[in-house]
């Protein structure tokens, strides 16, 4: 497995099962689960297009922090810097979490198996809120970091799997569209 922020390779049998595990990997939401849908039941909480293969220890620091630019350095994720209420997971990684986040509000309206409305906001959230911040970094590092082959690959694969595709993946005009009013 690579660690989404990291890039490290992570062998597929260290996957953590729980306890003191820190260089093992777990599964990393994107939109995390406490803006909008703790429940395993709720169609949200396994979208293959937010889910990613993350360092535990990496993926704990980020826990449930908004995505915005700057902060300090990690120390395991040399693209990665993070603040009191912000994560930015490095140019390298940023528009494809812009494109799963844009997908996740596009595709979650309230109208399917229990998940809220989950909706993008330019502001710093809380956890239990439906909403996850910054909007308007998100849409920079959308336009900033192009779609590349791996990720058009990925969305194939999932597409393949589970039915539906980014539409932000295949269209990258479509977020302007969609969120132009909000960011100016």
């Amino acid at each position: 497995m690579i660690g989404f922020y990291t890039g490290r390779s992570i062998p597929k049998t260290d996957r953590d099962q729980g306890g003191n595990t820190p260089d093992f990997w777990n599964r990393e939401h994107l939109w995390a689960k406490s803006h909008g849908f703790p429940g395993e039941s709720q169609h949200a909480f396994t979208d293959a297009h937010h889910l990613r293969a993350a360092d535990k220890s990496v993926n704990g620091d980020r826990g449930n922090l908004d995505f915005d630019e700057g902060g300090q350095a990690h120390n395991e994720c040399s693209a990665c810097a993070f603040d009191h209420d912000s994560w930015d997971p490095g140019p390298p990684r940023r528009g494809d979490v812009a494109r799963a986040l844009l997908y996740m509000d596009l595709r979650y309206d309230g109208s399917d198996s229990g998940t809220p409305d989950l909706e993008l906001v330019d502001r710093t959230t809380s956890v239990g809120e439906r909403h996850l911040g910054h909007l308007c970094a998100l849409l920079v590092w959308h336009e900033e970091d192009l779609v590349d082959d791996a990720e058009r690959r990925r969305n194939d694969v999932i597409f393949a799997w589970q039915g539906n595709r980014n539409p932000f993946v295949d269209h990258p005009e479509w977020a302007q569209s969609v969120w132009s009013d909000g960011c100016g």
